[in-house]
């Protein structure tokens, strides 16, 4: 596995490949030390790492509004389909945790959704960040980082409370 660090207004960011295949990314620096030692993770500027750093610099300034990656994770069948409907929330939009579970149509799956949303391993390319409370308000990001959601968020111009 290879991978590579993008420096964001958010801190930075720890892109991981495999295959061809983008299939973590990471944005604590302890976590990723443990992965890079267990993992044998071998530095490398891959032509798939260039691209998905190219375009994570286009999106953080405004260029960009979709990714164009291979992006590759596993997960349960149902997570899968939670990742899937994240994929579907448009640039500058957002949607309740209720809101995921409804279009999967299970309506009562809220806090499962939640929890798919936690782990996802592919955050920002596949956007979890546009998954705030029903009453708009920030919720967990990638564990706790709200301060990170909160960036991405305003950087779409998605409205939100800060509680």
């Amino acid at each position: 596995m290879y991978y590579t660090v993008y420096s964001a207004p958010v801190g930075e960011i720890y892109i991981l490949e495999k295959d061809g295949f983008i299939v973590e990314v990471m944005f604590d620096d302890e976590p990723f030390m443990t992965k890079k030692q267990v993992a044998h993770l071998k530095k490398e500027d891959t032509s798939v790492l260039r691209e998905a750093k190219k375009q994570l610099h286009e999106y953080f300034h405004g260029h960009r509004k979709v990714f164009d990656l291979p992006l590759k994770q596993s997960g349960s069948s149902f997570q899968e389909q939670i990742w899937e409907a994240l994929s579907a929330i448009p640039y500058g939009e957002s949607r309740s945790y209720a809101d995921i579970a409804e279009e999967i149509g299970n309506p009562k799956a809220v806090r499962a959704v939640g929890q798919a949303n936690r782990r996802n391993a592919l955050p920002i390319f596949i956007p979890c960040h546009r998954v705030i409370g029903k009453d708009r308000s920030l919720t967990g990001y990638a564990g706790t980082k709200t301060d990170m959601k909160a960036v991405l968020l305003e950087l779409e111009g998605i409205p939100f409370v800060k509680k």
